[in-house]
């Protein structure tokens, strides 16, 4: 089995707890910025030593509240601020978080409550206190004693309840918790099955923190730096930049809605940003549409190969003088305008959730923001391998962050070690045993390969390889992602398992959808009459063109069908984390994978 680790940066001590940095920082640097918060048009600045107030305030109200060590508080919520307090009171009270997409459903909701035992829920809005109760009558949580509504004022009523307990208590619940203990349970996105509960403890988020910030990522959190989250902070990865940017000092602020993304981005002016990739594939996508409606599309396709051209010829050794030249060009015409619309400070930015592309992250890097890819799971605290400024190499995810352990086992399938690997899943040994050998490996299910200077190409996941009629085994992530990149797709889907070739299932962006048709002369035809429009066709066929150019011919995907409706989360089809659901998808639109199959569909 090849492996390739890399050592220890941060030798985190045993008595270390999630909590130590926030206060030690209120104590020592009161005055210093370490959040913002928005208020109407402007960013508040939120300084260490109030920060570290707020959430000894809610501490305390959760120890008032009943809330002993070791109890699960849930919490139901967007991005936003009091979702950072409220993270960190639990700690402080002693207690074990339990983050809950704020887009579950109520029987997502009750099994993650009654699996959890959670003592406890948090939730953000009315709404979402209406979906606590629907699962409190479909399930049994008899545990559950508290239901406190952020905006109903929860945080000020449990500040009031919360007068009569002492520091000195907060004190001895916050530093009676150590690195073995349970700090969160975070539950999978399910896109089979049941949700099962990681058991994270404060370890293996705080040795992945400080670790990840002291190595590979260093460069970016400085004390100029600044960084806005959008992203869900129910899922590892937002919670894990999260600790890193308080962990390092950076000033952190929120956005709880992502369609205040690019107001708030050009407010803030961050330096530093957190995507998947379908949100570089739509800054991207709308860059394109926009230069086109303007009658500007040979421009921006023309400044986007001289990107793509420049940054690959960095990677090779550096461009020449007449591409430093264009790119210099249609910096002050095309790059300038796109690094304004984030801020004008934004210079990197890291990815993870799935594979970006090279296209994508020669592009960026071409415009003067640089995106680093990384690779990890729920149960290695997020990340495992990340790239680095000064070696970046666009199509790996990079190496082993520090302290960690990758090997490819036979089969290919990417095996991690670490002391950011999970204890287990909450009340499931058997789940558990499946995926912790006894040598300490964890299986992660993801298939790749490690170069010889020790990055790690993912090349797709065991359990999503379809193995055709004719025994060819494909691997549909990287397809699927090359078809996304095209403006007008929202979704893909690769098919065929078992069956004598391979097929897809499309769906199209609604908002690139609108533009088209305003520039078409198709404004008001129905998605289903644009998913048999002609003109629509040829631009997916360009897509799967796209991707069939990246496999055997084996491989390539011979025909495909545009659904009439998008593949969404509250559709039901996409997990929060922006994955597709496949086993559902296929179930849901069992007819028009068999129509594929007879002859009914187009044909490339």
């Amino acid at each position: 089995m090849r492996e390739y680790s890399v050592p220890v940066l941060v030798d985190v001590p045993a008595s270390a707890s999630l909590t130590d940095t926030v206060f030690l920082r209120g104590e020592r640097e009161p005055g210093r910025v370490s959040l913002r918060r928005k208020s109407g048009d402007d960013w508040v600045a939120v300084t260490a030593g109030e920060f570290r107030d707020q959430v000894v305030a809610v501490a305390k109200g959760l120890i008032a509240a009943g809330v002993e060590p070791g109890d699960r508080v849930a919490l139901m919520s967007r991005t936003r601020y009091e979702w950072t307090v409220i993270d960190y009171a639990i700690w402080a009270a002693g207690a074990v978080g339990v983050p809950i997409y704020e887009s579950s459903s109520a029987d997502q909701v009750g099994w993650i409550l009654s699996d959890s035992g959670a003592r406890a829920v948090f939730v953000e809005l009315d709404a979402h206190e209406e979906t606590v109760r629907e699962a409190r009558e479909n399930t049994a949580v008899p545990g559950l004693d508290h239901v406190w509504n952020i905006e109903a004022g929860a945080l000020d009523k449990l500040t009031e309840t919360g007068a009569g307990i002492d520091d000195e208590t907060v004190e001895e619940r916050r530093s009676g918790r150590g690195g073995s203990d349970l700090a969160t349970i975070v539950y999978t996105s399910g896109t089979t099955g049941r949700p099962k509960g990681c058991s994270l403890t404060h370890d293996n988020l705080l040795f992945t923190a400080r670790n990840v910030a002291a190595g590979p990522l260093e460069p970016l959190f400085t004390s100029d730096s600044a960084a806005l989250l959008f992203l869900p902070l129910a899922h590892v990865f937002a919670r894990m930049i999260q600790l890193v940017l308080l962990e390092t000092g950076t000033v952190l602020a929120h956005t709880p809605n992502m369609k205040n993304v690019a107001p708030d981005l050009q407010s803030f002016r961050p330096t530093f940003l957190l995507g998947v990739p379908r949100v570089f594939e739509k800054v991207y996508n709308a860059a394109e549409l926009k230069a086109t409606v303007e009658g500007k599309g040979k421009i921006f396709h023309a400044a986007a190969a001289t990107a793509i051209a420049w940054s690959r010829a960095e990677s090779a050794g550096g461009a020449g003088l007449g591409l430093k030249l264009r790119r210099a060009l249609f910096d002050k015409l095309v790059y300038g305008k796109l690094r304004a619309a984030t801020g004008g400070r934004l210079s990197a930015a890291v990815s993870g959730g799935s594979a970006l592309g090279e296209r994508l992250s020669h592009f960026f890097r071409g415009v003067g923001i640089e995106v680093y890819e990384g690779w990890g799971l729920t149960e290695t605290s997020a990340p495992s391998s990340v790239n680095q400024p000064g070696a970046n190499k666009i199509g790996t995810v990079g190496k082993p962050f520090p302290g960690v352990t990758i090997g490819i086992a036979d089969d290919g399938e990417i095996l991690v070690k670490g002391r950011h690997v999970f204890t287990g899943y909450w009340n499931d040994e058997k789940a558990t045993a499946e995926v912790l050998d006894t040598d300490g490996w964890f299986h992660t299910g993801d298939v790749g390969e490690l170069d010889r200077d020790g990055y790690l190409r993912i090349t797709g996941r065991k359990k999503e390889i379809i193995v055709t009629a004719a025994g060819k085994n494909v691997s549909p992530g990287p397809m699927e992602d090359r078809i996304r990149a095209h403006p007008l797709v929202s979704q893909a889907m690769v098919v065929g398992d078992g069956r004598p070739f391979v097929a897809a299932l499309v769906t199209l962006d609604p908002e690139a959808l609108e533009r088209w048709q305003k520039t078409n002369g198709k404004a008001g035809a129905s998605v289903a009459d644009l998913s048999r429009d002609p003109a629509i066709q040829a631009e997916v066929q360009k897509a799967v063109n796209d991707a069939n150019r990246t496999v055997s011919k084996a491989e390539q995907i011979k025909k495909f069908t545009v659904l009439d409706i998008d593949l969404t989360e509250e559709s039901g089809h996409i997990t929060p984390s922006l994955k597709v659901k496949r086993a559902l998808v296929a179930r849901d639109f069992a007819d028009q994978i068999e129509a594929l199959y007879g002859n009914a569909a187009h044909t490339p």
